[in-house]
This record gives C-alpha cells, sequence and structure tokens, in this order.
C-alpha cells in the first residue's frame, strides 16, 4: 500500500478540529511504516503524544486503498469515547464490542458482516468468548488488514496493568501470517517490559521509542502523613488552581469520603469509581465540559480518559507503582503550557498497596490446591465443590481458574455445569 502525506495531514486535521495541526516527532513515520507495510511496530510514546491518531489514520488510508477492516485489542473501550469521536470525524467507522454495550452487539455484528466496520474495538476479553471467535472474527479474519494492540504493556507479566486475557495475543500473534501488520501501542514500558514484548510480539519488531518526559508538568511531593491534614490542603489548595482536575485515591471508600469533604468546603466535586456505573459517562462529561473542579477518583479514570486542558492530577495517596503514577499525572497539561502534579504522601497507604497486592493473584498453594483436587476428581469439580473442599474464598478460586485456562496448554478444561 502507499502512503499519502497530504491525505495523512488532511485526516490528522478533520480529527483534531485545527485545521494548523501539525504531526508530532515520529508520529507520521509510524503511520507511513504501518500503511506501507514494513513490519510489525511497537511505538513506546508519552501520555497524549497521539498514538489513536497513528492507528486511525492509517486504517482510513489503508481502508481508501481497498484494504480489510482494522481489529484493535484494548482494556480502555469504555473510555475511548472521545478517541472514537476523533475518528468519526475523519470518516473511521469505529465500533465496540464491550461489556458495557451488550445491547449493541447484534447491530455490530451485523455491520461487521455486510462490512461496514472500518476498526473494531474490542477488549482482550472478547477473545475468550467463543461465539465471538468463531462467528463473528473468524468470517472476517482472513480479510483483517492490520492489528493494533493498545495499551500493549498489559501483554507483560511484568507491566504494571498486566491483563491475564492479553495472553490471547501472544497465542494470535503466533499463528499470524507475516505480512500481517501488526501495531502495538503504550506509554508506560520500562526495559524489562519491552524484553516481554519483543518475545510476544516479534519476530524482527520494530520499535519506535521517544523521549517520555512531559515539560509541561510541574510536580510536587509533599508528605502528610494524617488523612485530616491532606483533606484540609486539599480544601486549601485546590480552589487556588485555575481550571479542573483529577484527585486520585487508592479505595473507593476514600474517594467518596474525599469528595464529600470537598463538597462541604463549597468545592464542586464529585467521586468516580468502577462503581459509578452508570453515572461515569455523565461524570466524565462534567469534567470535560469544566463543570466540576474535580472528580475523585480511583483507578478507574486512567489510562483512556483524555482532557487537553486538564489543569492539575493530586495524588491523596503515593500509587502502588511508578508506572502507575506516570499514567495518571499524565493525564495532565497535554494541551496547556503549564499543569500542576502534586503527590500527597500518607502513612495508610503502604497497607493498602500491600492488600492490593495480596489479593491481586492467588498464591502457589492455593494453585496446587486446586490443581491437586482437580486431579483427584475424574469427572471434574464446580468452583462450589472446590470451596468446599479447599476453604479457599470463590474470588481466590475463580482467579485460579482463570489463569490456568488462559496458560498453553492449559491444564484445565472448563465445562458448563450445574453450579458451577
Amino acid at each position: 500500500m502507499s502512503y499519502d502525506a497530504r491525505r495523512a495531514l488532511e485526516l490528522l486535521r478533520l480529527g483534531t478540529q485545527d485545521n494548523y495541526a501539525a504531526f508530532r516527532d515520529e508520529q507520521e513515520d509510524a503511520i507511513r511504516h504501518v500503511v506501507e507495510g514494513r513490519g510489525r511496530l511497537l511505538v513506546v510514546q508519552k501520555t497524549g503524544w497521539g498514538k489513536s491518531s497513528v492507528y486511525f489514520i492509517a486504517t482510513k488510508l489503508l481502508r481508501e486503498q481497498g484494504a480489510g477492516p482494522a481489529l484493535l485489542i484494548s482494556p480502555l473501550l469504555a473510555l475511548m469515547r472521545n478517541q472514537i469521536a476523533a475518528a468519526e470525524r475523519m470518516g473511521v467507522r469505529a465500533l465496540t464490542i464491550h461489556s458495557e454495550n451488550i445491547e449493541q452487539w447484534k447491530t455490530v455484528e451485523e455491520k461487521i458482516g455486510r462490512d461496514e466496520v472500518d476498526i473494531l474495538l474490542i477488549s482482550p476479553e472478547r477473545l475468550a468468548n467463543e461465539h465471538f471467535r468463531n462467528d463473528v472474527l473468524g468470517p472476517v479474519a482472513g480479510r483483517i488488514s492490520l492489528l493494533v494492540v493498545d495499551e500493549a504493556h498489559c501483554i507483560s507479566d511484568w507491566g504494571h496493568d498486566f491483563r491475564p486475557h492479553y495472553r490471547f495475543i501472544e497465542r494470535i500473534v503466533g499463528v499470524m501470517p507475516a505480512n500481517l501488520r501488526l501495531l502495538a501501542t503504550t506509554a508506560t514500558a520500562n526495559n524489562r517490559v519491552l524484553d516481554d514484548l519483543q518475545v510476544v510480539l516479534g519476530p524482527n519488531l520494530t520499535v519506535s521509542r521517544g523521549d517520555l518526559s512531559r515539560s509541561s508538568l510541574l510536580l510536587q511531593t509533599i508528605r502528610i502523613p494524617s488523612q485530616a491534614e491532606r483533606m484540609a490542603w486539599l480544601a486549601t489548595h485546590v480552589p487556588t488552581i485555575a481550571g479542573s482536575g483529577i484527585i486520585y485515591t487508592l479505595t473507593v471508600r476514600d474517594a467518596e469520603q474525599v469528595a464529600e469533604w470537598l463538597r462541604s468546603r463549597g468545592i464542586n466535586a464529585e467521586a468516580y469509581s468502577g462503581e459509578s456505573g452508570e453515572r461515569r459517562v455523565e461524570l466524565e462529561n462534567a469534567l470535560l465540559q469544566n463543570r466540576v473542579k474535580a472528580l475523585v477518583a480511583t483507578t478507574a479514570l486512567g489510562m483512556g480518559f483524555d482532557k487537553p486542558d486538564l489543569a492539575f492530577v493530586i495524588h491523596y495517596q503515593t500509587p502502588g507503582s511508578v508506572v502507575g503514577y506516570y499514567q495518571q499525572v499524565g493525564r495532565a497539561g497535554r494541551a496547556l503550557a503549564a499543569a500542576h502534579g502534586v503527590l500527597l504522601s500518607g502513612r495508610e497507604e503502604l497497607e493498602i498497596t500491600e492488600y492490593f497486592i495480596e489479593s491481586a493473584f492467588p498464591s502457589r498453594a492455593e494453585v496446587a490446591q486446586v490443581l491437586g483436587a482437580l486431579e483427584r476428581a475424574r469427572d471434574g469439580l464446580s468452583v462450589n465443590q472446590l470451596m468446599e473442599q479447599l476453604n479457599v474464598s470463590r474470588g481466590r478460586i475463580d482467579k485460579a481458574l482463570l489463569l490456568l485456562s488462559l496458560e498453553s496448554p492449559a491444564p484445565i478444561a472448563n465445562r458448563t455445569r450445574s453450579g458451577c
């Protein structure tokens, strides 16, 4: 396929709604690399650089030359509404299938069958669905022109946001034809993660790695051990910062508590978490339109949320990792000359972080118990039966079974049965 520089720039300006927009360093090179089919490409660029513009513009250029649709795998679909809107301004027909738009699945599947979708965006969990693999992806698999893996660090065991279902991508990549275009993107891949990605996404993976520093961000760290003192600091300083922003907390309870406190001090703040449910879109729009001073949020408002004029990101507690901190503070100052990143550090955060670490994955002993029980049962066991035998919580057993089922080859097989 040939690369049309004039058309690419036109699409960028349509997407950004800026008649004077220009490509950032290495952005156009990445698009050209993909369109011309120069091999597999991993783009590691800072937050706000415009990675979504690369794959949407490349998709449009390929489709205009008669290529098949693109497939994008991302953990952020519920937070990509503004990127999808930019794609639609370019004339890219971008549709999604994920857990929050179940009522649209049938319509999307029908449009895929009629070749009315330019790029299909799915969560990695969708790859585990047999109906999707066989009946939706199967008929068009031979025509897919581009596979995009967004937030590619989630593939790696060493990635701060490792998602077990990303392991399906490793299997897909392993059987891909050598000439199928592959583009992987991330803002947070250290050397250890890069080594992992080279193995999973290779061979002959080209890496485009830019400067991850953000000169527009003014960063500050303040040690304030008690929560009461930190809330007092927020009530004093948040009103003095021009514009609106995000205050990150480690737990849902703290998000709700801090938001309630700020409102009691006359500051327009709302809590945002995975438990916000149907209000999530409403709350995101309120921040995008500067109708709230701050969203007090958990990591549910992280990767994928794009507000170019976000004036500040304040951490009520230290995040669990440096990489997680970079992702979150990188929400601020994308289109501002200066924005504030303030890290408040307290005494309770280590205990919270250790709890999350311990509960994230089942222990080796728990996995061994699950495997041992299954080996002893000729006809298999339901989850409830495993709970009775092992005295292990359902959540830990579910996580163990999920991780085991994603191994290749998987040491267990799932069957639908009563009580599972």
